[in-house]
Parts: C-alpha cells; structure tokens; sequence
C-alpha cells in the first residue's frame, strides 16, 4: 500500500517531465549542447527548384556524352558522302610547266620512250567511273547501314544519359528525405536527454538511464552525418550528370505520382524491349553494314570500267607540237592476281558480319534477361512498400508503448532505447522503399525503351 501512493505521488510530480512538452531545466543548469546543423551539410532549402522534366532537358544540353553521340552521327554521314564521291565524275585542272634538254627521252625504269620537250601549258581532265558491277554502291549502302547505326547509337546514349539524370534525381530526393528523418530523430533524442537530464538531477532517474539516450543521442548524430554526407554526394553526382562541372545549387522538385502495380506478364515487356531498344536496331544496322561490305570486298574480282577526257592549250611548246590537245577514252581494269589479297579481305569481312551477327544475338538475350530482372525487382520493390509500412506503423506503436511503460516506470531504459531504434530504422526502411519503387520503375521504362 505504501509503496503504491508513492509511486502514484512520484508519478505526478515527474508528469509535467515527461509529456511532450521541453522539460524544464533549473535556472542554475546549463543545457545539454546541441547538434551544430551546419549549413553546409545540410539539404538546402533556398536553392533552385527542378523538375525531373526540367533535368532531363538540362542534362540532354549539356552532358557532353550527348555531344559526342551527335557528332559521331554527323561523322558518319560525311563519310556516306565520301563513298557517294565514287559514283560522280572527278575533275581536275592542270598548270604544267617543263624544262628539258631538247629533244631528250626517258631511257630507263619505263617500257614507253616518251620525248621530253620545254613547255608551259594548261588543260583539264575528267574520269568518270562507269560501273564497277555493283563493289561502289555496295559500299555506299554500307556507310549509310553505318550511319543509322551511329544515330541509334546516339540514341541510347540519349536514353542512358535519361536514366542516369532519373537515378540521380531520385537519389537527391531520397538522401534529403532521409536526412530529415536522421535530423527528427536526433531531435527527439536530444528532447529524452534534456528530460532524463532533468529527472536526473532531481534523483528520480539514474544515472544509467542517462547514460543510455546519451549513447542513442550520438548514434542520432552519426546517422545524421552519413545521411548529410550522402547527401551532399548525391547533389555533387546530380550536378555532374546535368554536365557541370562544380556542385550546383538545385532542389528537386519531388512530383506525386499514383503508385500503380506492375504488370503481371513479363512477355510483352520483352518483346517491346526486342522491338524499341536503339541498341538493338544499332546492331541490326552494324549487320547489315557488314553484310554490305561483305559483299562489295567480293567484288573486288569484278573489272572495272572508266571514261577518261582530257582537254588543253600548250602555249609554249615545241614547233612540232599542236597548240591544243584533247582526247577521250575508257580503261577497263581486270583484276588477275594480287597474292590472295581480294581473297583475305574477303573472307575478313564476311568474318566480321558473323561476328556481328553473333554481338545481336548476345544483345537481344541480354536484353531480354535485364528486362526480367528490372521486372522482378519492381515487382519486390512493389511489394516492399507495404512491408515496410507495416513495419513503420508496428514499430511507431512499440515504441509508444515502451514510451509509456517507461515513463511509469513498468520498463527499462534498455527497453525503451531498442524500440526507439526500431522505430528510426522503421522510418528509414520505409522513406527508402517508396523511392527505390520509383527507380526500379524508371530502370524497367529504360530496358523497354518505354515513356516513364
């Protein structure tokens, strides 16, 4: 009976200690010292505001990975123009002037005997490749093929700069939100030290207590450091992928998005990746470019056939030499023997269109095994939320209940510090599966090559 009024006469007197309320500290103390909240470490909150929308077109501007894509892409279109030069007519003009021994002749290291003569003239001259059955536009049809393939190549650095901007958005917003979770958390803690604090000193708690959300408070703070460092390094790793090369002043602007269930066949899925990935139609092009020269090193063996003019005015010459001089004519060249040269350049390329062939082949099933693997994470990430919700919402509820019983002095103070890191890692369990729900949905869009 004794012992029952004084614990109730104990109770309401540490009551106005306990609610959750700052408890009161005697004139006389000084506080506990606060957790510093460096301005730096911490999230900004006046910085620029972007969308994820707005990101992706920064990043698309300014990552120098897009620039390289482009200029490949225009690279290879000259050099579609350059095997095209081929099929046109070349034509050159010529300035020649000569001073010779007169009447003089080459006599060795040629079969003809020309006579050398003193002259200054000018002329022009024309070839003009009539057909070469077929090796020419064979190549040309290559470097196109290879042109598209840059494109599509393009393309996917396009999609993969995309994601990288999506990972890094989703990052940022995540490691701020948890760096509130880490800083509500220290302050709570720093609000039981303060109260034990007091209680202590008024001889209604140990000093063991103390002790005890003395340790909670530090490992408060150490999460709250990694959290503020991982942040920072999230920002820094957001800003680079935008394509600046210091750490910019942004903050994501977080969008709300209805959280819809994967789908149930992971079929369809592959077959849209196959379909739309611009790896996959880049490879297909790289084959048939490979093809195409394939074909045109074959027709190596096949003659050639050119027109040839010439036109021109020699007005200083010798008397026995016209003062104009013009000629046409065709050369026809049959290949014969060249030490199985044709034959090894041949037999390179079609090794090459097999090898090119086989990286498709590879590719599609890489595709199609990175496109199950993103759906079975969305599908474990999907059903994660409504674990760790759950969690949250068990832990909150054990935590008050350790709350209470220990400040009617039914529990320990080891009791009460358990549930209280149960409920921090509840929290950080639960902030981390919303987000990583959205990325393995931004991940699945990508190997699908479908709008996010």
């Amino acid at each position: 009976m004794t012992r029952g009024l004084l614990r109730a006469a104990l109770f309401l007197i540490c009551w106005p200690l306990v609610v959750p309320a700052r408890a009161q500290v005697p004139a006389a103390q000084k506080p506990p010292e606060r957790f510093p909240a460096s301005s730096a470490a911490s999230p900004q909150t006046n910085g620029i505001p972007l969308t994820l929308r707005q990101a992706e077109a920064l990043a698309l501007k300014n990552n120098p990975q897009i620039t390289i894509g482009k200029l490949r892409a225009l690279e290879a279109r000259q050099f579609v123009r350059e095997t095209r030069s081929a099929l046109l007519p070349t034509a050159t003009v010529s300035l020649t002037a000569v001073d010779s021994d007169p009447g003089s002749r080459l006599s060795a290291g040629f079969l003809n005997n020309p006579i050398l003569f003193s002259r200054a003239a000018e002329g022009a001259s024309v070839n003009q490749l009539i057909t070469d059955f077929g090796r020419t536009t064979n190549l040309l049809s290559s470097s196109q093929f290879q042109a598209k393939a840059e494109e599509q190549n393009a393309a996917a650095t396009a999609a993969q700069i995309v994601l990288a901007v999506d990972q890094a958005f989703y990052n940022v917003l995540e490691t701020k939100a948890l760096v509130g979770v880490a800083r509500q958390t220290v302050d709570s803690r720093q609000l039981l030290v303060d109260k034990i604090k007091a209680l202590t000193d008024a001889k209604l708690k140990s000093d063991l207590d103390l002790s005890f959300t003395r340790v909670d408070l530090a490992r408060g703070k150490l999460l709250l450091l990694e959290a503020q460092n991982n942040y920072e390094a999230s920002l820094a790793a957001f800003s680079a992928i935008l394509g600046f090369s210091d750490e910019q002043n942004f903050q994501p602007v977080e969008e709300q998005i209805n959280i819809a269930p994967p789908t149930s066949d992971v079929l369809p899925l592959i077959q849209t990746a196959l379909a739309q990935r611009p790896e996959v139609a880049a490879l297909q092009n790289e084959v048939e470019a490979a093809q195409k020269f394939g074909s045109a090193e074959h027709d190596l063996w096949r003659p050639t056939i050119n027109a040839l003019g010439v036109v021109g005015q020699a007005p200083v010459r010798d008397n026995n030499i016209s003062s104009w001089y013009g000629a046409v004519g065709v050369n026809i060249n049959i290949p014969i023997f060249n030490g199985f040269l044709y034959n090894a350049r041949a037999k390179a390329a079609d090794l090459q269109a097999e090898v090119n062939r086989q990286k498709l082949s590879d590719l599609r099933n890489n595709i199609a095994r990175d496109v199950r693997v993103s759906w079975q994470d969305t599908n474990r990430a999907y059903e994660r939320l409504s674990v760790t919700q759950q969690l949250q919402e068990q832990a909150s509820l054990a935590f008050d209940l350790a709350q209470a019983r220990y400040n009617l002095g039914l529990g320990s103070i080891v009791e009460f510090s358990q549930a209280d890191l149960q409920k921090a890692e509840a929290e950080i369990a639960d902030t981390d599966a919303k987000y990583q729900y959205r990325l393995t949905q931004i991940v699945l869009a990508y190997t699908i090559a479908s709008p996010k």
